[in-house]
């Protein structure tokens, strides 16, 4: 099975940075080459050990991905399509092993929904959110990034104004991409950033706009609450706003941080993933419990600091990366 780009969205991801579907193979398979020695060490030890798939080999096919941080309900899923498969397989070995789990990773993969073309519209408003640490405020400096080199004029708002250095944080990316910023005090009504940052895009005429949102509140506020007003505001200001909501989750939190990300995909309207810190010390098998268990997309991964350390993702390069990029497909 082959991914090809589903929707222009994609083809213009693509275009914002030349070389990167390239770029992100061998940047990811760095990030997951321990994730893939131990699944496929474990694999190669247990099918050695046996006379074939059977029982045993499936008990450690399913160790090896629960160690690969998938989560226990996608590795029993995939463990169960695995087992009814393997019977009917003329070979045994190792390599058919891995072939069996590549196709039923790309099958959960397929199953989640595809991102749709971006809105042509005068102003486009992307919201970022997501938890305290997880590279929101980095992220979306990163994407703003990716949209200037795309010769697009862009706007970041600040409304994370309640973590401590947040906004003087954006201030120093905004400052080293040469992108406006708009932002109020530390502590202000993160509504009020939004809606002058809206109608700062607006006058400007510019073709993007950013919503750096905050990750919790120190108020009596629920956090939820103030995302969906602030949703409420961005639809009110611009029609279809906003048009695109990325969760930004931090890949070595691993499944632990899926329950917190449920709550964003249901109060913030979640629409995709952008999955940071994919550099090495994450087990990046988060991603199949994302597709399978939110039925998110992933866009992009963070595989460093810089600003061009965050790439699209490509869905039939990932699988490979995590079971080794030699599996015969």
């Amino acid at each position: 099975m082959r991914y090809l780009a589903s929707s222009e969205m994609a083809e213009d991801r693509k275009d914002a940075a030349p070389g990167a579907r390239t770029g992100f193979f061998a940047k990811v398979k760095r990030g997951l080459f321990m994730t893939h020695t131990e699944i496929l060490e474990k694999l190669g030890t247990a099918v050695k050990e046996s006379l074939g798939i059977d029982e045993s080999v499936l008990a450690s096919l399913e160790e090896a991905l629960l160690s690969a941080d998938v989560g226990a309900d996608t590795a029993d899923a995939l463990t169960r399509s695995v087992r009814s498969r393997a019977g009917a397989s003329r070979r045994q070995d190792v390599e058919a092993l891995k072939e069996l789990l590549l196709e039923e990773i790309e099958k959960v993969i397929a199953s989640a929904p595809r991102p749709g073309p971006r809105a042509d519209v005068p102003l486009f408003v992307t919201f970022l959110v997501g938890v305290n640490g997880s590279g929101k405020t980095t992220t979306t400096a990163k994407l703003a990034a990716r949209e200037k080199a795309a010769g697009r004029a862009v706007l970041l708002a600040a409304a994370d104004t309640f973590r401590a250095g947040a906004i003087e944080q954006l201030q120093t990316w905004a400052d080293r991409l040469g992108v406006p910023l708009v932002r109020h005090r530390e502590g202000a009504d993160p509504s009020a950033v939004l809606f002058d940052a809206l109608s700062a895009a607006k006058a400007r005429g510019v073709a993007t706009l950013f919503v750096d949102t905050a990750g919790r509140l120190h108020t009596k506020k629920n956090l939820m609450e103030e995302l969906a007003k602030m949703r409420r505001i961005a639809a009110r200001e611009v029609p279809g706003a906003p048009h695109e909501t990325l969760l930004v989750l931090d890949a070595t939190t691993g499944i632990n941080g899926l329950e917190q990300a449920r709550r964003f995909v249901e109060a913030a309207g979640a629409t995709g993933v952008v999955l940071t810190k994919l550099d090495g010390s994450a087990r990046g098998g988060i991603v199949l419990a994302i597709y399978r268990e939110l039925k998110l997309p992933v866009l992009y991964v963070g595989v460093g600091e810089s600003a061009d350390d965050l790439v699209p993702f490509e869905p039939s390069e990932y699988a490979k990366a995590l079971l080794g990029d030699d599996v015969a497909h």
